[in-house]
């Protein structure tokens, strides 16, 4: 197309697999599912991870100050809403 926007998702996805592969316990921003991290639960959410063989082998929880909270709040409300709209759509099944 012209552009060069397939690459760096696609380097990205590439070491995330080799950071699995190799067990290389490295930090990538991945969507996780968070089950008390930042005060969430049962939602799947953007959040620094470490990677290894075991995949996602820890949720990083950042501090985070409370505009930055509210942001991640904010966040989450917006997942959940478009999830019920699914949900109600029956879109899983």
């Amino acid at each position: 197309l012209g552009t060069s926007a397939w690459y760096a998702p696609g380097v990205a996805a590439a070491q995330m697999v080799e950071a699995i592969v190799k067990d290389q316990k490295r930090i990538f921003p991945c969507c996780a599912w968070l089950q008390g991290q930042y005060g969430l639960k049962d939602i799947y959410l953007g959040s620094p991870v470490k990677l290894g063989k075991k995949g996602i082998e820890k949720i990083i929880e950042l501090k985070l100050n409370a505009d930055e909270m509210a942001l991640v709040n904010a966040s989450a409300k917006a997942v959940r809403e478009v999830m019920d709209v699914l949900d109600k759509m029956n879109a899983a099944k």
